[in-house]
């Protein structure tokens, strides 16, 4: 199968990410314009709150997008493994539902290793609509990095294009703004040589790559 046009993926990318600021960026605006009208000391210590909760999750936002979807620049080759950790904790702090639990093997990973944890992690949130646990690891095996995401909740909710351009088989013309990271991912995994499984249940979304170190991580 052949790939995407890069300008398109990266058009659909910036899409994704757009989508995903504008909730929090909007209720900024909305927060200004009301401390602008509102006389009540008392509101207008609530709107404040709003605006310091608003800013706070737009800024998380932002620092996950650089390493999930940029070049990570400050960073070497290798990213402490305590940043996507504060990452993924920063996106789900406001939502006491999800429960995360990590178990990192080493003190740093590599960059191609830190964008798939953080992007599968960020299906694994997608996926707990109705809360739950999300078991997060990483380890090195046999020279290659191994990531296992594991959602697990009441309900949970995992679109088959989603799977479909993880594996590959989403045809390039199908591609849209929601299923444009987990084609990234692909294209990432497989410029290392490795590749993406997934197993979806009744009750949990199981997520894993292989990503071997030998390989600069170029995606081409």
């Amino acid at each position: 199968m052949t790939n995407p046009d890069p300008t398109e993926l990266a058009s659909l990318l910036c899409s994704r990410l757009c989508h995903d600021l504008l909730s929090p960026v909007g209720a900024l605006n909305n927060g200004l314009e009301l401390l602008a009208e509102e006389k009540d000391p008392e509101m207008r210590a609530r709107c404040v709150e709003l605006l310091e909760q608003s800013a706070t999750t737009s800024a998380a936002k932002l620092k996950f997008f650089r390493l999930a979807f940029g070049a990570a620049g400050g960073y070497g080759d290798r990213v402490p493994a305590e940043e996507p950790q504060e990452l993924i904790n920063a996106l789900v702090a406001g939502n006491d539902r999800i429960t995360v639990n990590w178990a990192i093997a080493g003190d740093q990973l590599p960059k191609p290793a830190v964008k798939v944890l953080l992007n599968l992690a960020q299906i694994g949130i997608d996926a707990l609509v109705r809360g739950g646990t999300l078991d997060i690891g990483s380890e090195v095996r046999d020279g290659a990095d191994e990531i296992a995401i594991r959602a697990q909740g009441e309900r949970i909710a995992f679109d088959t294009t989603i799977g479909a351009a993880l594996d590959g088989s989403l045809a390039p013309d199908e591609l849209s703004s929601r299923t444009a990271a987990a084609h990234m991912l692909h294209l990432t995994a497989k410029a290392q040589g490795g590749g993406i499984q997934f197993h979806r249940s009744d009750d949990a979304l199981v997520l894993g790559a292989v990503l071997p170190q030998d390989n600069d991580g170029m995606i081409g």
